[in-house]
């Protein structure tokens, strides 16, 4: 990796969507930018600003923060500036809020020119449709970050596309769309469970418009679109870039998978979770993650817990409340069922601080990982070398759990297609595939040389080569497509 010459330095904005999901990764390809010599400017709230983890003293020259106000909108509670802040059903909200961010942004961007201090790019999230128009107004192009595996966004299409293929009824995407249907897999789909999440967003929501009304807009007015993503992990065979190039008919790059580096920070509670791992045997813990807003349910956590019980292995559980138990003041103890701690204290540990998830998938004794697939979580797990227990919910995760289930790197815990509950029996069976049955050595196997392929740094510092690229071929009004 060279840092960028004098003529070749960028001046670059990030402006994430308000999830920390989506914050985190535009923070990590900013500090990639900026190590490569560019001129940073990340965009938040002031609350998500301050909540986020601290830039590298190295790179903090390069690498700005900056704080926009968001709007007091009706229905949001004071001080909620991420999806984090509130429940699934007010994430709509959150949209809302902001879209009042235009008038800050606007102020922002033309400080910047008038203080000489344009902006080469504007890299925007699906979210972020109206900043183009703005962008516009001062010569600044704009690029699309999408934090999503590839495959879903080609699943998702092109307006375009759409037009020519309606969808609206949620049996319509329990199959790979027509445009994808000689590329992917055919199981590459949502199951019934989940599909009714999928066609929502093709209709308005709380904040006046559609989720894909949204992108869509956003695609047809940015240049290119950036994928926190690169082959290795997209449905094998699928071609997946090209294929998203030619449906919206402009350039997609991979920009590898952009994982935060392991922190030095120490938080209160590492030391005891660390320490429980050193107590165990090599490979023998499965780590549970489910996500801080995964739409759990009182009786999901305990056919989870039941089901880990039954399988009989030691397990580390980083146990957070659901967004989808909304019960306020119930503690662990009410969640799980009667007596589950006391009887799986030999072997097990639910956890209910801190968690440092990095560091513990980098443990000796961890041998799997159970997750809900959100994409984040589900590199990090490949990147340790561990088998998956796959548990989606929304979004993309089920079809992140397809294709890592076809790329043989683990199991999905079997669901009801309709409602998607599951039982003890269930999450015993799927776990115990991974961690005590044969088969089990296979997608280990399988896991470690996904391991090798995304610990390959200077494959993965390609991919930014090529975004470089990119970004200093594409930033002229002439090059526009």
């Amino acid at each position: 990796m060279e840092e960028a010459s004098g003529g070749d330095r960028l001046n670059v904005v990030l402006f994430p969507w308000l999830a920390f999901g989506h914050l985190i990764p535009y923070l990590e390809l900013g500090k990639r930018l900026a190590a490569r010599g560019h001129a940073v400017t990340f965009l938040s709230t002031p609350r998500n600003v301050a909540r986020l983890p601290p830039v590298p003293a190295h790179l903090s020259p390069r690498l700005r923060l900056v704080s926009l106000p968001l709007p007091a909108v009706e229905g949001l509670p004071e001080g909620a500036e991420s999806t984090g802040d509130v429940p699934p059903e007010k994430n709509d909200l959150i949209k809302k809020a902001l879209d009042g961010l235009a008038s800050p942004f606007a102020a922002f961007l033309a400080g910047a020119v008038a203080g000489g201090r344009r902006p080469d790019w504007v890299v925007i999230d699906f979210s972020h449709s109206w900043v183009p128009a703005i962008a516009d107004e001062h010569g600044v192009p704009c690029a699309a970050f999408q934090i999503v595996p590839g495959a879903f966004v080609a699943f998702l299409g092109s307006r375009s596309a759409n037009a020519a293929h309606p969808r609206a009824a949620p049996e319509d995407f329990t199959a790979p769309p027509a445009w994808c249907a000689s590329s992917f897999p055919p199981a590459t789909a949502y199951r019934r469970h989940e599909a009714e999440w999928v066609a929502a967003r093709f209709r308005p929501n709380a904040s006046g418009v559609s989720d894909m009304d949204r992108m869509w807009e956003m695609d047809e007015r940015t240049r290119f679109t950036i994928y926190r993503s690169c082959d290795e992990v997209e449905p094998a065979g699928a071609g997946v870039f090209a294929l998203l190039t030619d449906l919206f008919q402009r350039p997609a790059i991979p920009a590898g998978v952009l994982l935060q580096p392991e922190s030095d920070d120490r938080h209160d509670g590492d030391s005891e979770v660390l320490q429980w791992l050193d107590k165990q045997p090599s490979k023998s813990v499965i780590c549970i993650a489910l996500g801080s807003e995964t739409p759990l349910t009182a009786d999901n956590l305990h056919e989870l817990a039941l089901g880990l019980e039954l399988a009989g292995v030691r397990f580390l559980w980083a146990f957070r409340k659901p967004s989808g138990v909304t019960a306020p003041g119930t503690d662990v103890g009410e969640l799980l069922p009667a007596g589950f701690e006391g009887r799986t204290r030999g072997h097990g540990l639910v956890w209910t601080g801190w968690v440092p998830q990095v560091r513990v998938l980098a443990h000796g004794a961890v041998g799997a990982f159970l997750t809900h697939c959100g994409w984040g979580s589900t590199i990090e797990g490949l990147m340790f070398g561990h088998p998956l227990v796959m548990l989606p919910f929304v979004v993309d995760q089920g079809l992140i759990a397809r294709t890592m289930a076809e790329r043989g790197v683990g199991v999905e815990v079997a669901r009801d297609d309709g409602d998607g509950s599951f039982g003890r029996d269930d999450v015993a069976a799927a776990v115990r595939r991974v961690m005590v049955e044969e088969e089990g050595k296979v997608f280990t196997s399988n896991a470690e040389k996904m391991k090798e392929v995304l610990g390959d740094q200077r494959r993965q510092d390609q991919y930014m080569d090529v975004l470089d690229e990119y970004l200093t071929r594409y930033k002229d009004n002439s090059s526009s497509s």
